[in-house]
């Protein structure tokens, strides 16, 4: 059997604009929704939610039926344990949050890797090789895996371009939230100081030729950013779809 084509990943190369979801909440069924709703990719989050590593694999399994819509899983830290674990259960999309310099860069990019250019852990009977199945996983698997940076605070926007172009990070995602708390204005990701930074960093990536994303919840932002240069580009999460649709539908029966 071949190995699986990671379609995020031909995709983010050839440039296109690739629209996104958050999966905040547990269970397949909620990940196989989404998978379903029309979206290009959707981040299946453990770093800012319930969700643990035994998690992420029904929401996998789920996803799968709908190749339309790539599955990228966010770890809760640049942990190669983590990052293995993921790999093994068939991730090949990774997003690692709070990448604040090229050496976290190049450990994460050894997380991903298999010796000798890598520490990442072999096994033979995984999920990721299809128990086994794939010709030639271990010297195959790396060329369809993709690895995300995000980048976050002060610091690591002063290291942007030196990250972002570390042999095997395949795309940068600027992170809004923390990024505002990085720069005095936390809870504020719309302060014009914090927008201007995000703006500038996705000139700066598109310079150097680096795919770019976001998670922004202000759609009128998220289409400024598709216009300045995001390729990968997250517009809404589950829960706060959630959260809106009961609370309008509250609101409108309370009414009467």
């Amino acid at each position: 059997m071949k190995n699986l084509e990671n379609r995020f990943k031909t995709r983010l190369k050839a440039g296109e604009q690739q629209i996104g979801i958050w999966n905040s909440l547990q269970g397949n069924a909620t990940a196989e929704v989404l998978a379903t709703c029309g979206f290009d990719w959707m981040l299946i989050d453990t770093e800012h939610s319930a969700m643990d590593v035994i998690d992420v694999l029904p929401a996998l399994q789920s996803a799968a039926a709908y190749p339309d819509c790539a599955a990228v899983v966010r770890p809760a830290s640049n942990d190669p344990v983590l990052i293995k674990r993921l790999l093994d259960l068939g991730a090949q999309t990774l997003l690692i949050p709070y990448v604040q310099s090229v050496a976290e860069a190049e450990a994460a990019v050894s997380a991903m890797s298999y010796p000798p250019k890598g520490i990442r852990g072999v096994a033979g009977l995984t999920r990721a090789s299809r128990f086994g199945t794939i010709d030639n996983y271990a010297t195959e698997a790396e060329k369809e895996l993709c690895l995300l940076v995000q980048v976050e605070t002060r610091a690591s926007l002063d290291a942007l371009e030196h990250i972002a172009s570390v042999d095997g990070v395949d795309g940068v995602f600027i992170g809004p939230a923390d990024l505002a708390a990085s720069l005095g204005h936390p809870g504020n990701p719309n302060h014009p100081e914090v927008v201007a930074a995000i703006e500038g960093a996705f000139a700066r990536l598109k310079k150097i030729g680096v795919p770019a994303g976001i998670l922004t919840l202000n759609r009128d932002f998220a289409r400024r950013c598709i216009e300045i240069g995001t390729t990968f580009t997250a517009v809404g999460v589950d829960l706060g779809l959630l959260i809106d649709a009961a609370n309008d539908l509250s609101k409108e029966f309370a009414q009467n």
